[in-house]
């Protein structure tokens, strides 16, 4: 009893084969896809970043130009009898 290999692959090694292939494209092409969308975030982060820094010092020159408000006093209230 010697086991030979086939020479003729059967049906469910063709189909086996297929579906690995398969799942070895659609990995890659999932993997792809994510680091897309990563880089596309990391954009968008850098992109919102920089407005925000740019308005944080809009806001800080507009804070200097402005006049120091004015301190207020407390006023002492009278007890009532």
């Amino acid at each position: 009893m010697s086991a030979k290999k086939p020479s003729e692959p059967s049906p469910e090694s063709i189909a086996r084969s297929d579906r690995k292939r398969l799942s070895v494209e659609e990995g890659a092409r999932a993997l792809a896809d994510v680091e897309r969308h990563a880089i596309e975030v990391r954009t968008n982060m850098a992109r919102l970043r920089e407005k925000r820094e740019a308005k944080e010092a809009a806001d800080a020159v507009l804070r200097a130009a402005l006049p120091p408000a004015p301190v207020r006093k407390k006023r002492s209230r009278k007890p009532r009898i």
